[in-house]
């Protein structure tokens, strides 16, 4: 006779949402038990195979997020989660503007166009922080990169700009996501520059892994390429899943979609003490 006590099971509502590619699960954080371990409950559900699968779970509260990855790590702000936090939002009460507090503080985005469930947006992302020395020497890897750019949108962004993406462009932004020349790890997108006003850009996800397309990713691709004289306002970024708009007037601005795409309950299996 087995003497092992059966897993005791919490309910968590989810709606699934994406943001050009990028998916995410979302729930009120009240719906969420506040003893349970957030991030090994972010690393279940978010599991491809063996959860609902997504490359992160949102936590909402009015008018507020709380982030985690799908490896359970808390970043600071998804640009593309924000997009489908607001259509979450507002999809029971429309409003033409709507303000969310992030991990990197408030963010403000505006409701461009609504047809069903398909949103688009259009989010002051801020202003990019970068040192006087943005452009770095090459970091030792295993490959030859030269020189990459470092900046902040809210989250940590290295930017390597290629001439064709390595067929192994995954591999090496696994390899610069866990350097030890970023403590915290870091972002990684890989920049091909097609004209002045165009990207096509891959992103490697601290926490996460390759995804279809990253807000903050095309954000700090963008505004590399014109800090390093490559490109200029406006920008396309042709990611994996589509395009996103870019801008930098006063601030930087990121237009692009957020799709709600259904609702259900995961069962979170607890094994009890």
């Amino acid at each position: 006779m087995c003497s092992e006590m059966p897993p005791s099971e919490i309910t968590i509502p989810f709606t699934k949402a994406h943001g050009a590619g990028n998916d995410f699960l979302l729930t009120w954080q009240h719906q969420v038990p506040a003893d349970i371990d957030l991030p090994s409950a972010a690393r279940a559900i978010c599991a491809r195979h063996q959860g609902i699968g997504a490359d992160g779970w949102l936590l909402v509260r009015r008018n507020a997020i709380r982030l985690f990855n799908a490896d359970g790590s808390e970043p600071e702000i998804s640009g593309n989660g924000t997009r489908c936090a607001a259509a979450f939002l507002l999809q029971d009460q429309p409003a033409a503007e709507i303000t969310i507090e992030t991990g990197a503080g408030p963010k403000h985005l505006r409701l461009l166009s609504v047809e069903g469930r398909n949103w688009m947006f259009e989010m002051n992302m801020g202003l990019p922080r970068y040192s006087d020395g943005h452009v770095r020497t090459e970091i030792p890897l295993h490959h030859s990169l030269g020189e990459v750019t470092l900046i902040h949108v809210g989250n940590p962004q290295c930017a390597v700009f290629v001439e064709e993406f390595p067929d192994n462009w995954e591999s090496i932004g696994a390899e610069i996501e866990r350097h030890p020349y970023f403590p915290n790890r870091t972002n990684v997108s890989f920049v091909r520059v097609i004209d002045r006003h165009t990207l096509d850009v891959r992103f490697f996800e601290r926490g996460v892994g390759p995804t279809n397309s990253s807000g903050t990713g095309s954000t700090g691709a963008a505004a590399a390429a014109i800090l390093r004289g490559l490109a200029e306002s406006p920008i396309t970024i042709n990611t994996l899943a589509g395009s996103l708009q870019f801008r930098w007037q006063d601030s930087t601005y990121l237009s692009g979609p957020a799709v709600i795409l259904g609702q259900g309950e995961f069962y979170l299996q607890l094994l009890l003490p």
